[in-house]
């Protein structure tokens, strides 16, 4: 029998930023289902605070190459790679220099919110999809971790749902206590638009706050989980109003354990 296929997007993963409770997950989730006998694939953002030479990431030129056009200007799509050899776990990079070159993730030194943190997280998510269909690999299950994951599961529904790669995915997004308090740019949606993507698509975040965006994210998801025992306000109403499964909190000696349970009751649904 084929093993279960688990792809694996996240915000932050540890040792290549600092350790938090998302980044913590990011390592050792994939690990753990890793270890119970499923394949996966890993992906995160290349954020110009990451120390290459250290880390050992180095350029995959025949994944590299692509084009991303958004907001009418092309984006050159550079992946790169590194392995966390302990883990026997390869993690792939999304990087472009116009939007992950900066020595810091989603704030400058000021602590103030990137104004392009929308395009980001749109060209993130699309880099991703590209990269996976060049690997000409299928997920059965694909887990999204954080805000800046929230276009995946639009895009894997709307943009890619003819392509069979994509076609029997089912998509989990992980919400954490890690949102931001001004809205985005009023213009997400307009750049956000694409091949089988409308306006109407994503009319949840006319207004784009974190709350709309998570909002976004769990409308094309077939489950969520409450990665943080405790979230920001309105979050908890947004995840039931849903009405997709849940999975509530689950303490770090038992996560990976609940999780897999999880993903094979989604997949049997």
């Amino acid at each position: 029998m084929e093993s279960v296929k688990v792809l694996f997007v996240s915000q932050e993963i540890t040792p290549y930023l600092p350790e938090s409770e998302m980044s913590h997950i990011g390592r050792y989730l994939p690990q753990g289902i890793q270890e119970t006998g499923k394949e996966i694939r890993t992906f995160m953002p290349r954020y110009g605070n990451i120390n290459e030479r250290r880390n050992q990431l180095h350029e995959v030129i025949r994944l590299s190459g692509m084009n991303l056009i958004i907001d009418d200007t092309d984006h050159p799509l550079i992946i790169k790679v590194a392995s966390i050899q302990s883990a026997r776990m390869q993690v792939y990079f999304i990087d472009n220099e116009d939007y992950f070159q900066r020595k810091s993730t989603m704030q400058d030194e000021k602590g103030k919110f990137f104004e392009d943190n929308d395009e980001r997280m749109i060209f993130f998510a699309r880099g991703v999809l590209e990269t996976v269909r060049k690997l000409r690999w299928s997920p059965d299950i694909v887990h999204c971790h954080g805000w800046f994951t929230s276009m995946v599961p639009v895009y894997l529904k709307k943009a890619y749902s003819e392509d069979p790669l994509f076609a029997e995915s089912k998509v989990v997004f992980s919400i954490y206590d890690n949102g931001f308090d001004s809205p985005m740019n009023s213009r997400l949606i307009d750049k956000a638009v694409l091949h089988g993507v409308s306006e109407e698509d994503l009319a949840a975040v006319k207004e784009p706050t974190y709350e709309n965006l998570t909002r976004l994210a769990l409308q094309y998801s077939d489950a969520s989980i409450q990665a943080s025992e405790k979230l920001p306000g309105g979050i908890q109403k947004v995840i039931k109003e849903s009405g997709k499964p849940d999975l509530d909190y689950q303490s770090p000696e038992k996560y990976i354990e609940e999780y897999s349970v999880f993903y094979e009751n989604i997949l049997n649904s």
